[in-house]
């Protein structure tokens, strides 16, 4: 055969296309252009949505293990968890169960002895129920707005509960709403009973820069007081029934250079999280007037003077 009548054109198989560095800038330039037109224009947005439906069957039979697993695991861990709460619960009820047998002896006790001495009874207060509404607008004062109000009969100086004991007391009354100042409010003092020793004291709202607690003051250094004793309203001030839970005493520092010590105390209501709470009828409407003095309390002085 003749060379000249040969094909030199190579086969298809050894044919190229583009070179390579081509097909880079090509590639690059179509990505380039789809991630900007994605983001300013969500021209994909479709296509995934298209892409997401078509494979949610097979994602979800993919995960029907895992949820398999997942499930098993969160079942013998709840199981777990209710049998410890379910026990929990039993030991409670039972303590429970035993001090409300020794409250209602104490109760009968004191009854009896209130009578065998000639005391009166205790003070029998009326309670309303308030939701907080929300916070004052001053940032430098502790103080809260509830919704009740002098239409629905709260008083000026009302002391204010909530679950944990003491959040405040009622310092402005207005038609429809109350403003209360909260406990750890420096311009709030509460006359307060130690639960453990039975000493009295006032529990000032703590002055600091945090300003979420209570301290007490004029307490001597030498003063029976630990920490984790339990403060509760004494009742002397003819504002507040006693016995109410109002802090905790968390910090003493006792210093050579003065006679007092610094108490610091943890409100026991919840002062930054009260929702719904309980407007307290004062006692002072309950407890006897002031003995005045009588007419022959001067003439008694001037025979006094006389002589």
């Amino acid at each position: 055969m003749p060379l000249g009548t040969l094909d030199r054109s190579p086969p298809s198989f050894f044919k190229q296309g583009p070179s390579a560095l081509s097909k880079l800038m090509f590639f690059s330039a179509l990505a380039l252009f789809l991630m900007v037109a994605d983001t300013r224009f969500r021209i994909t947005q479709p296509v995934r949505a298209v892409l997401a439906t078509a494979l949610y069957p097979v994602q979800w039979l993919a995960l029907q293990p895992v949820r398999a697993v997942r499930g098993t695991s969160e079942y013998f861990t709840s199981l777990s968890q209710a049998n410890s709460s379910s026990e929990e619960a039993r030991k409670k009820l039972a303590l429970q169960s035993l001090r409300a047998g020794q409250v209602e002896q104490l109760l009968q006790e004191n009854d009896r002895l209130r009578k065998l001495l000639g005391l009166r009874e205790q003070l029998a207060t009326s309670v309303m129920a308030a939701e907080v509404l929300y916070d004052a607008a001053d940032p430098y004062t502790r103080k809260v707005i509830i919704g009740k109000g002098m239409l629905q009969g709260v008083d000026l100086g009302s002391p204010v509960l909530d679950e944990a004991g003491v959040l405040g007391q009622v310092t402005r009354v207005h038609p429809l709403v109350s403003e209360v100042t909260l406990v750890n409010d420096r311009d709030l003092a509460i006359p307060v009973l130690n639960a453990r020793t039975g000493a009295r004291s006032v529990a000032y709202g703590d002055p600091s820069a945090g300003g979420s607690g209570l301290e007490l003051r004029f307490m001597g250094s030498n003063s029976d007081v630990k920490e984790g004793d339990l403060l509760t309203t004494s009742g002397v001030d003819g504002v507040y029934p006693p016995g109410l839970p109002v802090a905790k005493i968390t910090r003493i520092e006792r210093r050579a250079e003065s006679a007092f010590a610094k108490i610091y105390c943890t409100p026991q209501a919840l002062v930054t999280a009260a929702r719904h709470v309980m407007v307290v009828k004062p006692v002072s409407g309950q407890i006897p007037p002031r003995p005045e003095a009588t007419a022959e309390a001067p003439v008694a002085g001037k025979k006094g003077a006389a002589r």
